[in-house]
C-alpha cells in the first residue's frame, strides 16, 4: 500500500479519537514501522549551538521569550517540563498520509504490539526516550534526582546516556567539555557553602567539579543524583521518560540561572533546606576517584560483520544502579548493501547520514529543516518488526547510512557493562 507523503506538519489532520484503526492502517502501510515527525524543543536558558539542521530562522519559533531550540527529541511520549510550553510538548507525532497522532496515543492503543508485551504488561507506556542536545557553550552544573527524590514531586528518576555522533559534530562549538562529579576530596560543607552564595555573585561551583575532554565517537553513562555541566558537543542522549532535574550552578557564561531552577523539582518544604539538596546528591559517586573509567564509554561491535558490508555497534551501554535501563546502537549500511535487522525488541530510530529504506520505507538525513517540515529520518521499529526483522537497504553509492536506535529497560540484555571496551582492548 502507498500514500500521498505530506511534506508540512499544519497541513495534517491531528487525530484525537479512532486512534485503534489509525494505528493499525500505519502499521500496515510501514510493515511494523510508525514514520515520526522532528519534535522540537526550546530551552529559554540555553544557547542553540545550530547543528541540529534546523533552518536557523526557525530557531525561536516557539517566540523569543520561550528561548531558543536546542534539543531534538526523538519516539518520545514524555513531555517537556518547561514554563509556559504547548500543550503537546515533547510529544512525538506519528505521521500516517494526511494524518498525524501522537505516539503516546498510539502505544495505549496497541501497546504489547508496539513496546512489546513485557514493557507494556510492566510500565503500560514506552518510558524512555532520546533527543539531540546542542548547545553553543556548556550548560550549568546540575542533577537529575533518583526515583526516591522524584516521586516525591509526582515525578520519575532520570538516568541518562551519552553519544557524540561524528555527524553531528563537524564543529565542536565553544566548550568541548564536560564537567562530571566532584572532586575526591570535596565535602558536603564545601557544596553546602557553594549554594549559600547563591544570590551573592559566581557560587563558583564548578572550582569543586572536574572537567572532562569530550570526543566525537564515544559517550558515557550517568546516573541520577550525578552533577554534570555537559560541553557544547552535539550530544545523542538517551534516557528515562522524565525531565526532571535541579541546577546547582547559578552563573553561566555570565547568565544568571534562577534559584527556580535549583528547585523546581524540590518539595515546597525543603525549598530553602541547603540540607536537602546536598542530600539529593549520590554522593560516593560524585567524589569517585575512578569516575571516568566507571562511566566513560566507546563503541563496541555487536558482531564481526564487516564482511557482510554492515556494522552494528553498541555506543550506549551498561547497568545504572545495576539496571539495564536503556541502551543505544550505531548502525552502519556500506554504499549498495542491504541487510535484515533482528532486534531484541521495540526501538527508535533516527538517521544522522545517507539515504535508504527501511522495511520498504523511505529514509534519508536531511540538510535543511524548517520548522514546520516533515522528514524521512525518524521511525519508530515496533517490538513485532524487530523480532519478525526488519530490512534495510542503503541506496547511495558512495555514502554511508548510518543509523542511532535506542532501547528501553532490560531489552538489550546481551549489552556489555561499563569498562568492557577497556577490557577488549586489552585482550
Amino acid at each position: 500500500m502507498t500514500t500521498r507523503e505530506t511534506h508540512d506538519v499544519r497541513a495534517l489532520r491531528t487525530l484525537e479519537a479512532g486512534i485503534e484503526g489509525a494505528v493499525d492502517t500505519a502499521l500496515e502501510r510501514g510493515r511494523g514501522l510508525l514514520r515520526l515527525a522532528p519534535c522540537w524543543v526550546p530551552r529559554s536558558f540555553l544557547h542553540p549551538g545550530r547543528r541540529l539542521k534546523l533552518d536557523p530562522r526557525d530557531l525561536y519559533a516557539f517566540g523569543l521569550n520561550r528561548g531558543g531550540i536546542d534539543e531534538r527529541w526523538f519516539g518520545s511520549t514524555t513531555e517537556a517540563a518547561n514554563e509556559n510550553r504547548t500543550d503537546d510538548e515533547g510529544l512525538s507525532y506519528v505521521v500516517d498520509g494526511d494524518a498525524r497522532f501522537t505516539l503516546r496515543d498510539a502505544v495505549a492503543a496497541r501497546g504489547a504490539a508496539i513496546v512489546g508485551e513485557r514493557l507494556w504488561a510492566r510500565y503500560r507506556r514506552w518510558p524512555v526516550y532520546s533527543k539531540f542536545f546542542d548547545n553553543m557553550g556548556p550548560i550549568p552544573l546540575h542533577m537529575h534526582q533518583d526515583e526516591s527524590f522524584a516521586q516525591r514531586v509526582g515525578q520519575e528518576g532520570k538516568p541518562e546516556g551519552y553519544y557524540f555522533p561524528p555527524q553531528m559534530n563537524q564543529v565542536a562549538n565553544a566548550f568541548p567539555y564536560t564537567f562530571y562529579g566532584l572532586s575526591p576530596g570535596v565535602t558536603k560543607s564545601d557544596v553546602r557553602a557553594a549554594l549559600e552564595m547563591w544570590a551573592r555573585g559566581d557560587n563558583r561551583i564548578l572550582d569543586l567539579s572536574v572537567a572532562y575532554t569530550l570526543r566525537p565517537g564515544e559517550g558515557w553513562l550517568v546516573g541520577p543524583g550525578i552533577l554534570h555541566a555537559p560541553g557544547s558537543l552535539c550530544t545523542y542522549e538517551p534516557q528515562w521518560g522524565s525531565d526532571v532535574f535541579s541546577m546547582y550552578q547559578n552563573l553561566c557564561e555570565g547568565r544568571e540561572v534562577a534559584r527556580e531552577l535549583l528547585v523546581k523539582d524540590v518539595p515546597d518544604e525543603h525549598r530553602d533546606d541547603l540540607d536537602y539538596l546536598i542530600e539529593q546528591l549520590d554522593w560516593e559517586a560524585n567524589v569517585d576517584p575512578n569516575f571516568k573509567a566507571n562511566h566513560n564509554l566507546k563503541p563496541i561491535a555487536v558482531a564481526e560483520t564487516d564482511a557482510e558490508g554492515w556494522m552494528d555497534r553498541w555506543v550506549v551501554y551498561g547497568r545504572v544502579r545495576g539496571q539495564l535501563l536503556f541502551t543505544a546502537r550505531e548502525l552502519t549500511i556500506n554504499p549498495g548493501a542491504k541487510m535484515t535487522l533482528n532486534d531484541p525488541g521495540a526501538s527508535s530510530a533516527i538517521v544522522v547520514q545517507g539515504e535508504g529504506s527501511a522495511n520498504g520505507m523511505v529514509v534519508s538525513s536531511p540538510s535543511l529543516i524548517g520548522f514546520h517540515d516533515m522528514t524521512r529520518d525518524e521511525f519508530f521499529i515496533t517490538d513485532t518488526a524487530a523480532r519478525e526483522g526488519v530490512t534495510l537497504q542503503n541506496t547511495s553509492q558512495t555514502e554511508p547510512l548510518v543509523v542511532l536506535r535506542y532501547f528501553g529497560p532490560d531489552t538489550d540484555l546481551a549489552a556489555p557493562d561499563v569498562g568492557a571496551a577497556r577490557k577488549l582492548q586489552a585482550f
